[in-house]
């Protein structure tokens, strides 16, 4: 009987998962009760969602048949209406409900964007250090992705992104506030790359997953006010963070009306319809926890700035950039990020994840930088993971 063949489909382009591969470092570590592990690598609330948003699901399975059928492909018309009407309103835009998707979650959001818009061949320009999900689902489609160094300050240079473009070039893609760095992206940079975007005829795939978290008031951006903003835009959501919904899966995806015809094919192939239950939770949060996602809000930014004394009083750490649910430090010691990041589940029971994760091979970065997902532990935790830092010696 001849050997079974390795796989040889789109998945084998790229690397295994990041967080499923942190998961195995813990395998036979024991942490005893007085020091239990801090985990500080994936960026997802711990928490349920509100009683009151519980209660509204609860009687949705209870009362609604239709939370249990097949839904329209592109989502419940009611949420795509409320998204138009709150976004039109945050943004000083004008955006209709036909230019609105309802996906599974964001990271599906992003998939059916770029397999609206490119094909196997193509290229899509990623600042660096990128979200590693996205980065994996370039490689499963085929489709380059192309690094764009930002540099010490983590910003993209428009300079140097204009000189990646080439005949091939689909889309740019911004996410802001930043996974990883949690930087949040200045206004004004924003509208140069949607410029740079509109003038080679090409997308810019806007991920505001963490937009809920932005330390600034107001929008962080007037790129809907535009009312062109169809021609160039493709902006991605989630309800996972700000509504606690992560097991339910629920995103969105803002584009023009062609695109979003696109992103429907992709839909009805993979999923049919989102989750109809997590359809209506979003639905019910937008329209009653306003005041509640304000004190979320409020609490995160209150975790910055905790992360921001911690790190200004941690010898030797440098940390690049914080914001939403993360920081992005550089770390002292010499060895790589890899290595300190297995050794600090082992000798101080914290999980995080090394730059590595989020970097090309071969950029300096990714020995000597983490990711600190700081939004998972509360302020008490965070004192914990300050102590344990400063204790660590390689």
């Amino acid at each position: 009987m001849p050997a079974r063949q390795p796989p040889r489909g789109g998945t084998a382009a790229t690397f295994a998962p990041p967080i499923m591969e942190a998961r195995r470092w813990l395998d036979g570590i024991e942490f005893p009760p007085d020091r239990p592990l801090l985990d500080v690598s994936q960026a997802a609330p711990m928490d349920p969602p509100p009683a009151a948003l519980r209660q509204a699901i609860a009687e949705a399975a209870l009362n609604d048949p239709g939370a249990h059928l097949y839904g329209p492909v592109l989502g419940l018309p009611e949420l795509r209406a409320e998204i138009a009407d709150q976004w039109s309103s945050a943004y000083g835009g004008a955006i209709r409900p036909e230019q609105v998707a309802i996906t599974q979650g964001c990271n599906q959001a992003f998939c059916a964007a770029v397999s609206a818009i490119a094909a196997a061949g193509d290229e899509v320009i990623l600042p660096t250090p990128w979200y590693f999900n996205h980065k994996m689902w370039l490689d499963m489609a085929g489709v380059r992705a192309v690094p764009l160094s930002t540099g010490a300050n983590l910003l993209p240079e428009v300079q140097r992104t204009a000189a990646l473009i080439t005949p091939r070039t689909r889309a740019i893609v911004l996410v802001t506030p930043n996974n990883p760095t949690g930087l949040e992206y200045p206004a004004g940079l924003v509208a140069e790359v949607l410029a740079l975007c509109r003038n080679h005829g090409i997308a810019l795939i806007l991920d505001e997953t963490y937009r809920d978290f932005d330390g600034r008031d107001g929008a962080p951006h007037r790129l809907f006010a535009d009312p062109d903003w169809g021609d160039t835009l493709i902006q991605l959501y989630s309800f996972s963070k700000a509504y606690r919904l992560t097991g339910h899966r629920v995103g969105a995806l803002v584009a023009a009306e062609p695109i979003v015809a696109e992103v429907g094919k992709f839909l009805d192939t993979v999923a049919i319809c989102a989750n109809q239950l997590g359809q209506r939770a979003a639905l019910w949060g937008l329209c009653n926890l306003a005041a509640w996602k304000a004190d979320e809000r409020a609490e995160i930014l209150a975790r910055r700035t905790a992360v921001e004394t911690g790190f200004a009083a941690l010898p030797g750490w440098d940390l690049m950039g914080a914001g939403a649910f993360f920081a992005w430090v550089r770390h002292p010691f010499a060895i790589d990020s890899t290595t300190l990041a297995r050794r600090l589940v082992a000798e101080a029971g914290v999980l995080l994840l090394p730059g590595s994760m989020f970097l090309p091979e071969a950029d300096p970065g990714s020995r000597d930088q983490l990711r600190i997902a700081f939004a998972n532990i509360g302020r008490p935790g965070l004192r914990t993971l300050f102590e344990r830092l400063a204790a660590f010696r390689p």
